[in-house]
């Protein structure tokens, strides 16, 4: 078997992008499945004022205290990189989700997600997604989403390149230590009862 073959096959098992090379998606997903480690790694966030932009900022204050660090460090990362991102959307209400999931559906606009209220971690204040800019110009495709991508890989989230169904490639998302272990849904169901119950999420 060639290398370039068994590569695929190891992204196949592992649920990364199948093209033959071992980029950092990969070494990523093989070091999470070999290492396994017990918990996220934490991070810090240090800049003047501990700030991003102003629109990041307003999306960054959405979501749960131990989350923001994590989408400051990302857009830390990629600004030292040269790439132009900002912080697009973070929490939303389960009427906000609705109202995006009728999209496409019962109402005007194409499809942009299958989550229904309660069932996205948007919900729950651990996920926000990025945008690429160019000037002021909303740049929804972009190469530079995958290296974000792995650049938020190596912080220790989640992220929506490397989803199976709808490949979302502007979603990161946190996931608590409880969750290590447990699909999508099953965190899911979790978070639903977890804030039914008033109970934290981390």
């Amino acid at each position: 078997m060639q290398t370039e073959d068994m590569i695929r096959a190891v992204q196949r098992k592992l649920g990364v992008l199948v093209d033959g090379r071992a980029g950092p998606q990969t070494w990523g997903a093989i070091h999470r499945y070999v290492v396994r480690p017990d918990s996220p790694p934490r991070v810090a966030f240090s800049a003047p004022g501990d700030r991003v932009s102003a629109r990041s900022e307003r999306a960054i204050a959405t979501l749960l205290p131990e989350v923001r660090p994590y989408a400051r460090a990302l857009y830390a990362k990629a600004r030292g990189l040269g790439i132009v991102l900002d912080i697009i959307s973070g929490t939303r209400s389960y009427e906000e989700q609705d109202r995006l999931y009728a999209q496409g559906r019962s109402a005007a606009g194409s499809r942009i997600t299958n989550a229904r209220g309660g069932y996205s971690t948007h919900n729950f204040g651990i996920a926000f997604d990025v945008g690429m800019f160019s000037g002021n110009r909303y740049l929804p495709e972009s190469p530079s989403y995958k290296a974000v991508g792995a650049l938020g890989l190596e912080l220790g989230l989640e992220w929506g390149g490397n989803w199976k169904t709808i490949v979302d490639q502007s979603h990161f998302q946190l996931r608590p230590e409880w969750a290590l272990d447990l699909t999508e849904r099953q965190m899911l169901s979790e978070l639903r009862g977890r804030t039914l119950a008033g109970e934290p999420i981390f």
